[in-house]
């Protein structure tokens, strides 16, 4: 270090770590639910809390946003949809590369061994509806490292 520089060899080499960090594209949620309504007043309530959502309708439009983008950070599904529900596209995650991907279940109508079957599946949650909005962005913010 000179007498002229304004940084320690260890501030430097922070710096430097920083500084060649991948510039990681933002998370976003994926809101799943075959009700329209639904899912975009869940995107809408998540976006006012500054959370980026993308949505889709079924499972599989779901699993065709899963395998086409990498920004997706958590998956928010509901259990009862048509023609697939919501634990067969959290079997199918779960079987994938993207295994790891933190879900969350919400349910209007859940029976207890749909609420064992989730949790077997290691998902973060699981929320009956209606959805509190406050406990959620929780929840969401904390799955993405988002400061609270």
């Amino acid at each position: 270090m000179s007498d002229h520089d304004i940084l320690s060899d260890a501030e430097r080499e922070a710096l430097s770590a920083v500084m060649l960090e991948p510039d990681l594209p933002p998370q976003r949620v994926l809101i799943v639910d075959d009700d329209k309504d639904a899912r975009e007043l869940l995107a809408e309530i998540l976006g006012l809390d500054g959370i980026r959502c993308m949505t889709a309708e079924s499972g599989e439009a779901a699993w065709d946003l899963l395998n086409s983008s990498s920004s997706i950070g958590l998956l928010i599904t509901d259990l009862r949809m048509a023609p697939s529900n919501g634990l067969e596209l959290i079997r199918q995650v779960r079987g994938s590369t993207r295994a790891a991907l933190p879900i969350i279940v919400m349910s209007g109508d859940a029976e207890a061994p749909d609420v064992i079957d989730a949790m077997h599946l290691s998902v973060v949650d699981f929320l009956l509806k209606p959805i509190d909005s406050v406990k959620l962005a929780k929840m969401v913010k904390r799955e993405l490292g988002m400061a609270s």
